[in-house]
C-alpha cells in the first residue's frame, strides 16, 4: 500500500483512497508496524465521494519506512526479496487497495490499477503476467493505468488477491447476464419468426381475396379452394396446422406448395392474365 501510494519520497508519504475500508486497513497496518497512528483527513469531493488522506511528514517515521522496506528516494520498484518472504497475493491485494478499482460488472468487465510511475506499472503488469493474467497499459491524466479486461481474467485476479467473495459475485452476475442474453436472443428469434408467419399469411390472404374478387374461388381446383378457404377462416394458423385440418392431411411443404400455386394465379391476374394453376 505504501509503494503504490499517491506520494512517496524522503520528505513525505501521502496515501489517499475513496474507500473507508482501505483507509482503516492502512491506518491499522501502519500503527501495528511502526507504532505510530497516522492522522486521517477526509473531504467530500465535487462528485459527492469522500476522500481519505494520510499525510506522513515526520522525518523519523519516513526514514523508518524507507529503512524497513528498502525504499530508495526517487525510485519505486517491487522488491522481490520482500515478496518472496511473504505472500505475493497479499502484496497484490495491497496494491489494489492503494490504487485499484473494478467496474460494475452489470455494465462492463474492467479492473484497473492507477499507478503513479511508469516503471512500477510495468513491474505490476509483469507480476500479473506471472500468475497468468494479461494486463494492458495506458497513460491517463498523468497516471499509468494497468488494466484487465475479460471476466475470467478479473475473476482470477480477485481470487489471487484474496477477494473470493467478489469473485463469486462476479460469476453470479456473468451467469445472470448470459441467461438474460440467451433469453433475449430466443425472444428476438421467436418475434422474428412470428412476424415472418404473419407477413406470409397476410400475403396469402391478399392473393386469395384477389382471386375471389376476379374469378371466384369456385374457379380453383378442389385442393386449392380448400386450402384457400382454410386460410381465410383461420388467419393465424401455421402451415402445419392448415395441413392437419385438410380433408386429406398434408405436410407443411405440401401446403406451402399449394399457396405458391395460389400466388402464381394471383400474380397472373394482376398482370391481366387468366387463372393458370400449372
Amino acid at each position: 500500500m505504501l509503494l503504490f501510494s499517491r506520494t512517496l519520497n524522503a520528505e513525505r508519504i501521502c496515501f489517499q483512497t475513496e474507500s473507508s475500508i482501505a483507509a482503516e486497513t492502512f491506518s491499522m497496518l501502519f500503527s501495528r508496524i511502526f507504532g505510530v497512528k497516522p492522522e486521517c483527513k477526509s473531504a467530500v469531493r465535487r462528485s459527492g465521494t469522500e476522500m481519505y488522506t494520510y499525510d506522513i511528514t515526520s522525518a523519523d517515521t519516513v526514514s523508518e519506512v524507507y529503512r524497513k522496506y528498502h525504499f530508495s528516494d526517487g525510485i519505486r520498484t517491487i522488491d522481490s526479496g520482500i515478496i518472496a518472504t511473504n505472500s505475493l497475493g497479499v502484496f497484490a491485494g495491497g496494491a489494489f487497495l492503494a490504487c485499484g478499482s473494478v467496474n460494475d460488472p452489470q455494465k462492463e468487465y474492467h479492473l484497473e490499477f492507477s499507478v503513479p510511475e511508469e516503471e512500477l506499472a510495468a513491474e505490476l503488469a509483469q507480476l500479473l503476467e506471472d500468475i497468468g493474467v494479461t494486463a494492458g497499459r495506458v497513460v491517463r491524466r498523468g497516471q499509468h493505468i494497468v488494466y484487465i479486461k475479460g471476466s475470467e481474467s478479473i475473476e482470477d485476479t480477485l481470487t489471487f488477491i484474496g477477494a473470493q467473495q467478489c469473485t463469486l459475485e462476479l460469476m453470479n452476475v456473468k451467469i445472470y447476464k448470459d441467461v438474460r442474453n440467451k433469453a433475449n436472443r430466443i425472444a428476438n428469434c421467436d418475434s422474428a419468426n412470428i412476424d415472418k408467419v404473419v407477413n406470409a399469411a397476410m400475403k396469402q390472404i391478399e392473393d386469395i381475396k384477389l382471386i375471389a374478387s376476379v374469378s371466384g374461388l369456385d374457379s380453383l381446383s378442389d385442393d386449392l379452394k380448400e386450402v384457400a378457404l382454410l386460410r381465410l377462416e383461420n388467419t393465424d394458423m401455421s402451415l402445419k396446422e392448415i395441413g392437419e385440418n385438410l380433408s386429406e392431411p398434408l405436410s407443411r411443404s405440401g401446403v406451402n406448395h399449394r399457396f405458391q400455386k395460389l400466388s402464381k394465379i394471383a400474380d397472373s391476374l394482376r398482370a391481366g392474365g387468366n387463372i393458370n394453376e400449372t
